[in-house]
């Protein structure tokens, strides 16, 4: 349930129903007290309450994800009509601070459990990976195979219309066969890869509320890295070289005298 609380699910799909899909056993519901919800029959704490929109106090700065002090500003109040817990109630939590922390595997979980549906959606991506580093929605490293020009393009502006993925901030696009889980690879393949004038997309929109790197809250600037091969049609007039490996025959010799070269 708490893993539930933070996925990026569609409108339409329940929380407690993919909690229920998770734990593969139905939540059992129980009405609150004095608010027309039902909240789960084994909580340890249930804070009941209600908003008023035109009610705004300063909160914060308070450690966050982001391994900085998330800067104070005015948001909702919520005021609370009744607090009902179980005997010896566990309040249950996580640490957040400079990654990793314990919340970034939840980010992990979810780049796992929504790949295939990001798939059903853009069927070009091979895999994508959310390093901790970019704290859940800084960096996004995807995998795609290439079938026509500035498909990488066309990936990186479709991320970045889907719900929460609207947030990232800077979308690295590979071709299929590297391995986007190996960040010394990626790096390889960017700083060889790339012309800073044709292959990098900067584009205007929002961004986390935590992010403080913008000169304006809420919404900035987010960078698009095409680290694709960049094919002729592409605008590449000049040849683009072979990758260096060895071939299977010379790798089978090596195996085949490792041992007798006395190497560990």
């Amino acid at each position: 349930m708490t893993y539930a609380a933070t996925a990026p699910l569609p409108r339409d799909v329940d929380e407690m129903v993919f909690a229920g899909f998770l734990r593969h056993k139905s939540v059992e519901m129980t009405k609150c007290v004095t608010v027309d919800l039902e909240v789960p029959a084994t909580s340890e704490i249930v804070l009941e309450g209600y908003v008023s929109t035109n009610e705004l106090r300063r909160e914060g700065p308070f450690g966050d994800h982001t391994g900085y002090y998330s800067l104070a500003d005015d948001y909702p109040v919520f005021h609370v009509t009744c607090m009902t817990h179980r005997k010896n109630p566990i309040y249950a939590a996580t640490i957040v601070g400079r990654p990793p922390m314990e919340d970034c595997y939840m980010a992990k979980v979810t780049e796992r459990i929504f790949l295939p549906l990001l798939q059903q959606l853009l069927p070009e991506i091979i895999d994508i990976n959310m390093p901790l580093e970019g704290v859940f929605h800084d960096c996004v490293i995807v995998s795609i195979k290439k079938t026509f020009p500035m498909q990488a393009r066309k990936v990186m502006h479709a991320l970045w219309g889907m719900g929460q993925m609207m947030n990232v901030k800077m979308i690295i696009v590979v071709d299929a066969h590297v391995d986007v889980q190996d960040l010394s690879e990626v790096a390889w393949r960017v700083f060889n890869n790339i012309d800073a004038d044709h292959d990098l997309e900067i584009v205007h929109g929002p961004l986390d509320v935590l992010d403080h790197s913008s000169p304006m809250a809420k919404w900035g600037a987010k960078l698009g890295i095409d680290a694709t091969k960049t094919w002729p049609e592409e605008g590449h007039s000049r040849e683009w070289p072979e990758e260096i490996e060895m071939t299977k025959d010379v790798k089978a010799r090596v195996n085949y005298m490792w041992n007798s070269l006395g190497l560990d």
